[in-house]
């Protein structure tokens, strides 16, 4: 059996527009003295305040051994914080302190002028387009 082309590799174009993306996001995140993963993290702190970690991963798409170090450098930026639940004490909720807080509220209007510059390039309905793709498809393999 033959195996199709190479540049005919889903696996590969995904990667290569994951890349395409990401090479806008980056320089900024690293203004900020954050990578992508730990941006992440705040992102999702930010929309959903005290989650325990297993959520935390699951919504920012992480394995626990890097939120456990991601959690460490923001435990020790002051920009998170863990407290005990109050109905299960064996488990921890996570955060954002108002560094946290105040960080994001500092890249979030940057993340979405670079969201508006891909938009502006790719075009907002073949933007959409594509979110609804990559959604039905996540949807139909997973």
């Amino acid at each position: 059996m033959k195996l199709r082309e190479f540049g005919q590799s889903l696996p590969m174009e995904l990667l290569k527009a994951r890349e395409a993306a990401m090479a806008r996001f980056r320089p900024m995140l690293r203004k900020h003295g954050l990578t992508e993963q730990q941006w992440r993290v705040v992102r999702v702190l930010a929309e959903y305040p005290d989650i325990d970690a297993s959520e935390l991963a699951q919504r920012a798409l992480l394995l626990a051994p890097s939120l456990s170090r991601i959690f460490q450098f923001l435990e020790r930026e002051k920009l998170i914080r863990r407290t005990v639940d109050t109905r299960d004490q064996r488990r921890s909720l996570f955060s954002l302190t108002s560094k946290g807080n105040t960080l994001y509220e500092r890249v979030a209007p940057e993340s979405e002028a670079l969201y508006a510059k891909i938009e502006a390039e790719f075009g907002s309905e073949k933007l959409v387009a594509l979110y609804d793709l990559l959604s039905q498809f996540h949807e139909s393999l997973a």
